[in-house]
């Protein structure tokens, strides 16, 4: 049992190693630079040892994403935390999600944008992604058969911001007005629901 103890760890290691090469090519020469060779180089493996982990490229953006699914669901549970009211809460919960779409573009990037086996909404849906979620549902005020499309509302519209902030194509200096109205109307549509 020890051997084979050490044998996991060393495997969850090696995954740990490879995802966190992944994230720091990717955070400083974009995810073109990501490559099994480069990464290979970088954990000082062999290319088949990361095949041995992976089935491909995308497989390591897919892993990577799901790491920032748990990353994003811990910032936005932390900026929800201490609010006097659920809209202090949506407040800092949306600026918490447009600031670490922001600070961490390449991650955002494997979570959204690049291809991955992840699903949404469905019954395989990786429990990161559900917390993540959840993490958005815990600030929103709906009548239960509504809160979903509440959230999902919610989430579409602070993506449409990053991705548009990230683009340049609308007024940063606008931001907090942004999510306030955002906030206020997701209130205001939610006690109609």
């Amino acid at each position: 049992m020890g051997i084979a103890e050490r044998k996991g760890r060393d495997r969850a290691e090696r995954e740990r190693r490879i995802t966190a090469a992944a994230r720091a090519i990717a955070e400083s020469e974009g995810w073109n630079a990501v490559t099994i060779r480069r990464l290979a180089e970088e954990i000082e493996h062999s290319q088949p040892v990361l095949y041995s982990h992976f089935e491909n490229r995308d497989a390591i953006v897919t892993a990577v994403a799901v790491e920032g699914f748990r990353d994003l669901a811990s910032t936005l549970r932390q900026a929800a935390k201490g609010a006097t009211s659920r809209q202090t809460a949506r407040m800092n919960v949306a600026s918490a999600y447009l600031a670490f779409a922001r600070e961490h573009l390449a991650l955002y990037e494997a979570m959204f944008t690049l291809p991955t086996g992840l699903r949404f909404a469905e019954a395989g849906t990786a429990p990161e992604l559900r917390d993540a979620f959840a993490a958005l549902a815990a600030v929103i005020d709906a009548a239960p058969d509504a809160a979903e499309l509440v959230v999902e509302t919610f989430w579409a519209t602070l993506h449409g911001l990053a991705q548009l902030e990230h683009a340049g194509r609308i007024r940063e200096s606008t931001r907090d007005a942004r999510i306030r109205l955002v906030v206020l109307a997701l209130g205001e549509c939610s006690a109609d629901l």
